[in-house]
């Protein structure tokens, strides 16, 4: 019997960005790649799909809904266990909420960023070595 692929949910309004990360995360590594593109969508999308990780875009639709969308996360009991990956341009506000950040366990990813140094990340989320 195949075991399951693990499940990592990109929560991005990129177009460009998604089909590279769907290229690479679910035809190179073998994950299962669920996709919410509505910022205003992606906290029950979240909770109804349960994923093994959740890559977060911070700005979508011009806004930066991310972080609400991240305390909604780490405060529910039912998604606070999923791991948690930021992936964001936006770093003066990555850096602003840092300490918030680190206290949630909450993984940081720059943009651009190297395919490798991301891949690593996922791993160490998925694997429960969360820094």
């Amino acid at each position: 019997m195949e075991a399951a692929r693990q499940r990592i949910a990109l929560i991005n309004d990129d177009t460009d960005f998604l089909e590279l990360m769907r290229d690479l995360l679910e035809q190179s590594e073998g994950y299962e790649v669920l996709v919410c593109k509505e910022g205003n969508r992606a906290y029950t999308f979240v909770q109804e799909q349960q994923p093994d990780l959740v890559l977060l875009d911070i700005r979508m639709g011009g806004e930066e809904i991310g972080w609400t969308l991240l305390e909604l996360l780490v405060l529910d009991p039912k998604t606070r266990p999923i791991p948690l990956i930021v992936c964001s341009a936006a770093i003066h506000e990555l850096q602003e909420h840092e300490p918030l950040l680190q206290r949630f366990g909450v993984d940081v990813l720059p943009k651009p960023f190297d395919l490798e140094v991301l891949l690593e990340k996922v791993r160490l989320a998925l694997s429960g070595g969360r820094s």
